[in-house]
């Protein structure tokens, strides 16, 4: 890392500073996107729009700026994202991005721009399709530790988050493109089902991990909160396909499994709830762990964001009154949360070094 440093081209030389960030920078920063962007479309869809309006010129920004340093860290900085490749505790955070570029595109397609969720998804499918086989063959093949089971946290079902997001972004764009409807309704589907199947099996993994392992502070991090995300954009994808025409052909053919299965979904979201607010119970009163800001808390707000939004639109196709009550009380948990750590991040930006 230090020879990767040295080698940036003499831009260290002329602010070590910045280039000692962008030389550490984490995808796992593009939650910050994911959640921005998750509750601007939460607020579009229940209001007030200038909130939403607000949070989508703060996600947008914050997009750009994360994607030109994470392409100058892919240039500059080679050796490091290598390394990270063979992590397997660190590897499935690049899934933020793609996942990141899909919430922000979905998000866009709302305000009026479908042409820039086209290129966003087209952009995302792409890391998607490189990271969906890069990673797992990294792990099978160039690990150096015995295991890869014994690093299993939250990020890894990330690779889940993508997935679905690709799923919501390719129904989003059917009703832009009907022309393409025959092909992007079998992506959107075929990708929600990928999608399942990865979920159902990193899970297990997570529980294997958490009933072999001893359970430490350290080990309970913030991404755990994706078991609940994962489940809720599971619902969004879900809702966005029933929400299709019902005479495509693919519609038809799983519209029953869709609906019965989405709403088991959501269930199994609700309840990881309660269990997670015991689990950071434990971690930050019990076991007194600084309760200050890191990056991979935008991953705790995510999730909230998204169950807002993902109860909507399940509640609006199912015809389920009772969600959007939720829905709206979700809303504004998700805001607070957002708040908070937003507040965190600037609390320690002024704190001297």
């Amino acid at each position: 890392m230090t020879g990767a440093f040295r080698g940036a081209n003499g831009a260290a030389r002329r602010n070590p500073g910045e280039v000692k960030v962008i030389q550490g920078l984490s995808p796992g920063y593009f939650p910050f996107v994911m959640a921005t962007s998750i509750i601007s479309t939460a607020a579009f869809l229940l209001g007030p729009s200038w909130l939403s309006r607000m949070l989508l010129v703060v996600a947008s920004a914050g997009f750009v700026v994360l994607a030109v340093a994470q392409v100058i860290q892919l240039i500059g900085f080679r050796r490091g994202v290598a390394a990270a490749f063979g992590d397997p505790a660190r590897v499935f955070a690049f899934f933020a991005i793609p996942a990141g570029t899909n919430v922000l595109g979905i998000r866009l397609a709302a305000a009026g721009h479908p042409l820039v969720t086209a290129i966003l998804a087209a952009v995302a499918a792409a890391m998607w399709v490189i990271l969906t086989y890069a990673v797992p063959a990294s792990l099978l093949l160039c690990r150096s530790q015995d295991s890869a089971v014994g690093a299993v946290n939250g990020t890894w079902l990330l690779w889940v988050v993508a997935t679905l997001s690709l799923s919501v972004a390719a129904s989003t764009l059917v009703p832009v493109w009907p022309s393409q409807s025959s092909l992007l309704a079998p992506v959107a589907v075929g990708l929600w089902s990928v999608g399942l199947v990865l979920y159902l099996l990193l899970v297990s993994l997570i529980l294997l991990h958490w009933l072999t392992v001893p359970t430490t502070a350290q080990a309970l991090s913030p991404p755990y909160w994706i078991l609940m995300g994962a489940t809720a954009i599971a619902v969004l994808a879900g809702a966005r396909i029933l929400g299709l025409p019902a005479t495509l052909p693919i519609v038809k053919a799983v519209a029953g499994f869709v609906e019965g299965f989405s709403f088991a979904l959501w269930a199994f979201g609700t309840w990881w709830v309660p269990l997670l607010i015991v689990l950071g119970i434990w971690r930050y009163s019990r076991h007194h762990w600084p309760l200050a800001y890191e990056p991979a808390l935008w991953s705790v707000v995510f999730p909230l964001g998204m169950y807002s939004v993902a109860t909507l639109a399940y509640g609006r196709v199912a015809n389920l009154a009772f969600m959007t009550p939720i829905s709206r009380f979700m809303l504004w948990v998700a805001v607070a949360a957002w708040v908070a750590v937003a507040a965190a991040f600037f609390a320690r930006l002024r704190r001297p070094t």
